[in-house]
């Protein structure tokens, strides 16, 4: 990894992913381990992750993969994610790519993972397009986000929070109905379910998980 790729992280950028996985660890303990575990399993073919961040999803990749290509788009998260598939025995490779344009062609990809990233990007839309464009008829996306709260009283406290929160957490927004976002791209959607992230804040709690296939059309 280069030290400019580095350099060109902002103070606060370098600082937080620093910080990201001891400001996860107690969720990951959790019971979010173990999600990213079940939902990585069901991972197949030729696997594309967005936003990998520190690759805190690498030791739950089911062997076999065709290939297995992590994208992260920020220098200081993408220096730590290299360091620790070096560590690992996990096969893959990493590419510096946004989330909004992947370096794929049309129908390429069998299998797309998105683990806390639709909450980060400042649109979604476009990103639900590129998904359902690399993707293979009968494609996946595999996805853990978390989401707007059914609750309103911590859906109030969710939007009355979401600008520090925002700035804090590097364009994390905790207030976003992403679950709704997926049903209307196109993408079919399967086994999702609603759970909680214990040991995280309120406002970042709520959570869904599951599949969303792309048709045969």
């Amino acid at each position: 990894m280069p030290a400019t790729a580095v350099e060109r992280s902002d103070l606060w950028a370098r600082a937080f992913a620093a910080l990201y996985d001891p400001l996860l660890w107690v969720g990951e303990r959790a019971g979010m381990g173990a999600r990213r575990r079940d939902l990585l399993g069901c991972a197949r073919g030729r696997t594309v992750e967005l936003g990998s961040g520190t690759g805190l999803n690498l030791g739950y990749y089911p062997d076999g993969l065709d290939e297995l290509i992590l994208t992260e788009p920020e220098g200081a998260m993408r220096a730590r994610l290299a360091r620790r598939l070096r560590r690992s025995r996990c096969r893959a490779r990493v590419l510096d790519a946004s989330a909004e344009q992947l370096p794929f062609a049309d129908e390429t990809v069998d299998t797309v993972v998105s683990t806390l990233v639709l909450c980060t990007v400042e649109d979604p839309d476009p990103v639900l397009r590129e998904i359902e464009r690399v993707l293979r008829p009968r494609g996946q996306l595999l996805f853990l986000e978390h989401v707007r709260s059914q609750s309103p009283r911590l859906a109030h406290w969710q939007d009355r929070l979401a600008g520090p929160w925002r700035r804090f957490a590097e364009g994390c927004h905790c207030n976003r109905a992403t679950l709704e976002l997926i049903r209307a791209c196109g993408l079919e959607l399967e086994d999702v379910q609603e759970t909680s992230w214990r040991g995280m804040p309120p406002i970042v709690r709520p959570l869904i998980t599951g599949v969303a296939t792309k048709s045969n059309i």
